[in-house]
């Protein structure tokens, strides 16, 4: 064996190239309108069983505007905004190495049935950290009124690739 070699059977990783330019670049809204029918589907896909996202009647006896969105609704009308910087050049992500990170939200407004959504996307951050690239994405959602629905952010990590 010579001198710097990985042991055997050891792997030897090398830190993830990431290049930084991104940061900071926006894109433009991402508009969604919000339907009563996919609310119901989304809330049956997650067994949500209260009457709010089924029934307006119900919906309305507990103080929303129309039948309300359960709150992780916001992953879809969010998703459209949040690929074309995922998938942007100029950001660099090597899909072949990448790693859900996390999602954070911060809620406002409730989103209800008839609202349209309007969503926009930031590169907040790129970096690298234990040989792994690491790219934050915040989105800002806000009604038709402008009203803010929904803040995330959005992280993703590659992984290095070994060698």
């Amino acid at each position: 064996m010579f001198p710097g070699a990985p042991a055997p059977g050891s792997i030897h990783c090398r830190a993830v190239p990431v290049d930084t330019t991104a940061k900071g670049k926006t894109y433009p809204p991402y508009e969604y309108e919000v339907g009563r029918e996919k609310i119901r589907e989304y809330a049956q896909a997650v067994e949500e069983d209260s009457p709010i996202y089924f029934d307006r009647q119900a919906a309305k006896a507990a103080g929303f505007r129309d039948v309300p969105a359960p709150p992780m609704f916001a992953v879809v009308y969010s998703g459209g905004a949040i690929g074309p910087p995922m998938f942007d050049p100029e950001v660099g992500i090597d899909f072949a190495l990448l790693v859900h990170g996390g999602q954070e939200f911060v809620w406002g407004e409730p989103v209800c049935s008839g609202d349209t959504i309007s969503t926009t996307v930031e590169v907040k951050d790129i970096h690298e950290k234990m040989g792994m690239g690491f790219y934050v994405f915040e989105s800002v959602s806000a009604n038709q009124e402008g009203q803010e629905v929904v803040r995330g952010t959005w992280t993703n990590i590659v992984r290095s690739g070994g060698g």
